[in-house]
């Protein structure tokens, strides 16, 4: 009988992994703290960004080393990254870059739509896929009194108009709820999201805030926004598309509009997190609600090379938290603010 040639094994790319076995996959990126809203949940509007920004480059040397330890998603934040300027020579490097399954990477970007209008278009050329825009309300008095910037929403709406025109799609619209701020615009967004043909996320307040805002009684938890829905039209619950999605998502019994809700709060999602954040000074964060910060810019300033910033972003993927504590009795307000960490 003819000796059996052995099959070699065929070698799989590695993959970034924390201490609680949890594939990381997504990195957040913001490349500047500047805003030009100052919208209540966020800033105070008296303390200004800390307008720490690296220059584009080391950005995307940055970057460059996370996909190459497993990275596939990145999203652009900030602050409000239409402010940088960069940004789409930024975007036209990363749309060159492969994943270690040789698959083109995801790229998306969150905005507050502000300056999306006129930029739509030259960010899709670019190589950007898909945009969200934050804008907690399709009122615009309620809109105007969240963002402490007057006459802004025709703006807003004509960004997400000229997103979807670009090919930027599905366009996603993020509303942060707050009861007595905007709570009575969840069935409105649900009309809009109809209206509109784009996908709506209902996002339960957290404590990130500048000011001392947050207390558990301003939260609108799931089931309420589940139950308001329902006083439109009956609501059906769709099927994940990842298991580390964090919307939970709906339509409606007529198969028309999309609404996801994202609950840290009263659903936390923590074991089933792939994300990883680099701030816009060049700082890990492992999660929204760290305490600390992990500088990988330092490294990369003091002369290291891209395998001492690998190995420097795999340690520091394996002080990856289990979960955050928001709730409880020994919770700690993260060390920085959201505006100052990276939507």
């Amino acid at each position: 009988m003819p000796a059996q040639i052995p099959i070699p094994a065929v070698s799989r790319p590695a993959r970034l992994m924390d201490s609680h076995d949890r594939a990381i996959t997504d990195l957040r990126v913001s490349i500047t703290d500047r805003c030009n809203y100052k919208c209540v949940y966020c800033r105070t509007g008296n303390q200004g960004a800390l307008y720490s920004e690296l220059p584009i480059a080391d950005y995307l040397r940055l970057i460059r080393v996370f996909v190459s330890q497993g990275i596939e998603k990145v999203r652009l934040t900030g602050g409000e990254p239409l402010l940088r300027h960069g940004l789409i020579d930024l975007l036209r490097e990363l749309s060159t870059l492969r994943t270690l399954h040789g698959d083109p990477l995801d790229l998306a970007l969150t905005t507050n739509g502000h300056l999306l209008e006129s930029m739509a278009a030259p960010l899709r050329k670019a190589g950007l896929q898909r945009v969200t825009v934050s804008m907690d309300a399709v009122d615009p008095g309620a809109f105007h009194r969240i963002t402490r910037v007057p006459d802004s929403f025709p703006q807003v709406l004509a960004g997400i108009r000229a997103a979807k025109a670009a090919g930027l799609e599905p366009v996603k619209v993020n509303c942060v709820l707050l009861r007595g701020f905007n709570d009575d615009q969840i069935v409105p967004f649900a009309e809009f999201s109809r209206n509109e043909g784009v996908i709506v996320r209902f996002i339960e307040f957290m404590p990130l805030e500048e000011d001392r805002l947050w207390s558990p009684e301003v939260v609108i938890p799931f089931r309420e926004v589940v139950d308001r829905l329902g006083t439109l039209r009956p609501v059906v619950r769709l099927t994940p598309n990842a298991a580390s999605e964090t919307a939970v998502r709906f339509t409606f019994d007529d198969g028309l509009g999309e609404m996801g809700i994202i609950a840290p709060v009263s659903q936390a999602f923590c074991g089933q997190c792939s994300r990883v954040r680099l701030t816009s000074d060049g700082k890990i964060r492992t999660c929204l609600f760290s305490q600390s910060d992990h500088d990988l810019y330092a490294v990369m300033n003091a002369g290291g090379s891209d395998d001492d910033l690998a190995a420097f972003i795999q340690r520091t993927i394996q002080k990856k938290e289990a979960r955050h504590h928001i709730g409880e009795p020994d919770f700690l307000k993260p060390s920085r603010s959201m505006v100052h960490i990276g939507g």
